[in-house]
């Protein structure tokens, strides 16, 4: 495959993973198609099962495809996965740091393995444990660390080496909420400082709150891609939610054939309309009802969520799918 393009960290042409049980092959990823723009945080959504950590692994050279091709940090994945290897971190869902090991030493440790000499990754491990707020922990065993420090050491681990582009799988499940933020402010902080993260999440709100883009993976193959406003957007713009005094028919019948009104129906004794830009839409429908003599009783906007997209894509919810 040609170069990719050079603004293109992680590019990937029919990428496929076959596992072979006792009795069948599962095709856990079906021909993937993916280009990651350096410099971005790009997440990969999708419920258990759906792919996401197989294609994480295929792209970390942690696993090999059965078919198709990747460039992954300059590199052609089939014939140079150790040069990948120097060049991205990966942090997997479960971690890599040693329970019974004091968390300076496993980031000394990290940093040797890529070949830095002790002093240099000395230098390294307070470096990461300051930008980490990890001083007050660094000196102990990683047993005794909260679930959120743990999680902020292993993305240590995954940076001893300023890797260009980072690989994070489920950076925060199970965590409780302030860790979880504390763990978004240091994606945030790699992004402003240029590394390109890549993190897969079966959370709607991580991806919303922390992804430049996203692409929906569901049973190995992408389901939609785009920024998490334009693929809100493509859902059905935004909805309308409204009732007046009496009889809602009067109102759907109004309203369904007007030019900024792309879907209308009655749910629950509600109106719903699916508008192209709610804040324009709004007025107009104010002004028909008054004009056409109906009296409005309740009105709602309501911007669709990343999970109104995965249900429009899949049809079920990502909590569902997720639980």
């Amino acid at each position: 495959m040609g170069n990719a393009a050079p603004d293109t960290i992680i590019e990937t042409h029919g990428l496929r993973r076959v596992f072979q049980t006792r009795k069948r092959q599962v095709e856990a990823v079906v021909g993937v198609d993916l280009s990651v723009r350096r410099g971005e945080i790009f997440g990969f959504l999708g419920p258990n099962g759906a792919g996401k950590t197989t294609t994480l692994r295929m792209l970390a050279t942690l696993l090999p495809p059965s078919g198709g091709t990747a460039r992954v940090a300059g590199c052609d994945l089939a014939t140079e996965p150790a040069r990948i290897r120097e060049r991205i971190g990966y942090v997997g869902q479960a971690g890599g740091a040693d329970r019974e090991v004091v968390g300076r030493t496993e980031l000394v440790f990290q940093g040797r393995l890529y070949g830095l000499t002790v002093a240099a990754a000395k230098k390294r491990a307070a470096e990461l444990i300051e930008m980490l707020e990890l001083e007050g922990a660094a000196d102990r065993k990683v047993g005794t660390y909260s679930g959120g420090q743990k999680r902020r050491l292993d993305i240590g681990l995954g940076l001893v080496h300023n890797p260009q582009l980072l690989f994070l799988d489920e950076p925060t499940t199970g965590l409780d909420p302030q860790s979880r933020a504390r763990v978004w402010d240091e994606v945030r902080r790699m992004h402003d400082r240029g590394t390109t993260v890549f993190l897969t999440t079966h959370y709607l709100d991580e991806a919303d709150a922390l992804c430049d883009r996203v692409a929906i993976i569901d049973y190995g193959k992408i389901v939609a891609e785009g920024t998490p406003e334009d693929l809100k957007r493509a859902v059905a713009g935004d909805v309308v939610t409204l009732t007046v005094v009496g009889d809602q028919l009067p109102a759907l019948d109004l309203l369904k054939d007007r030019p900024f009104v792309r879907e209308a129906k009655l749910e629950n004794g509600v109106v719903l309309l699916y508008v192209d830009r709610g804040e324009v839409a709004m007025p107009a429908i104010l002004r028909l009802l008054d004009g056409a003599g109906l009296q409005l009783q309740t009105v709602e906007l309501h911007r669709p969520s990343l999970d109104d997209v995965f249900l429009r894509q899949t049809g079920r919810t990502l909590r569902e799918a997720a639980a």
